[in-house]
């Protein structure tokens, strides 16, 4: 793991992305305290699908339809 300054990882990003690439941790710091960490992505593990709860959740007619104004008025919504 490397820590770095910010304005090193501006200049140098490109190189900063193949150390990533090839596995390295690099944390990037402000001022001398660490405020990001730079790492390389993973794919997901598993494809997501959906469908899965089709025809398990119905949504009613009137989902969208305004609040009664008490509700609103308690949720300070205004008009």
């Amino acid at each position: 793991m490397r820590i770095i300054n910010t304005h090193e990882a501006k200049t140098h990003l490109s190189k900063l992305l193949e150390c990533v690439a090839r596995g390295e941790e690099i944390i990037i710091a402000k001022a001398g305290k660490p405020i990001a960490r730079l790492v390389g992505y993973e794919l997901p593990k598993h494809q997501r699908t959906g469908g899965h709860w089709k025809g398990l959740v119905r949504v009613g007619d009137d989902f969208d339809a305004p609040l009664p104004e008490d509700l609103n008025d308690a949720f300070g919504v205004d008009r």
